[in-house]
Order: C-alpha cells, then structure tokens, then sequence
C-alpha cells in the first residue's frame, strides 16, 4: 500500500508479472521466432509477432550494469540512495532495485524477487545477489 494507504491503481502486465515473481513463478513473453521481452507485451517489439507465448523466467540472470541513485525522483524520495541494475536473463533483460548494494558490481550473478519502496510501499522487482 502506499503512503496514504490507498492501493495504487492495478497495471495489468506488470502487476501480473511481480505476482508470478512473488509466486516462485516469473515468466517473460517469447515470439516463435525466440525474441523475449516483458509484459504487458501484445506485439514481439523486434519482429511484430503477435504469436507470444509466457516462457519460465531463468533462475538468475548476470548483472551488465548498475547505477547508484543520489538525487531521486520524488516518488523514490524516502530510498535514495539506492541502486538499480540492468541484470541479463537470457532471452530478456530486467531493470530492479538491487537489495544489497554493498554486493553490486557487473558480473555477479543475480535472482529476482518483489520488494517494496520506502517512499510509496509500491511493488517494484529487485535483484538479489546469489
């Protein structure tokens, strides 16, 4: 919940995606022609299929690069400063907060999980080094 203890508004896609993660399910969607990407994907964003099918999401995927936040935006206010990374899974990248920040650097080896913004509550995915 956020702040003020209203529920943010449902973003179909992504919130399905961080349920599945938060089941030990995560997927991405995959074309026939092996493309990967995210939800809430309808077209293959590199060949246009329409054909997507939801394929396991690798259990841990390899951090490419990362950034520390100093300066935030207000809606990420309350957690700075804080990390995201840019962690390579196979067929799909995926952008999260990184849980330990002090065990980030490119190269280490990384699961993903649901956390929680200080600022808001709001569901974001994380990171977690392995």
């Amino acid at each position: 919940m956020s702040r003020d203890d209203t529920e943010a508004p449902r973003e179909d896609g992504f919130d399905d995606l961080l349920d599945a993660v938060e089941e030990g399910a995560g997927y991405y969607l995959s074309c026939a022609n092996g493309h990967g990407s995210l939800p809430p994907r309808r077209v293959c964003p590199h060949c246009g299929s329409q054909d997507l099918s939801e394929e396991p999401l690798p259990d841990s995927g390899t951090i490419e690069t990362f950034t520390v936040v100093r300066v935030a935006t207000p809606q990420f206010a309350d957690d700075a400063p804080y990390v995201t990374a840019v962690a390579d899974f196979g067929e799909v990248r995926l952008t999260g907060f990184v849980a330990d920040p002090t065990a980030v650097e490119v190269g280490t080896t990384v699961g993903v999980g649901v956390g929680r913004t200080e600022t808001t509550g709001d569901r974001v995915l994380t990171l977690d080094p392995r």
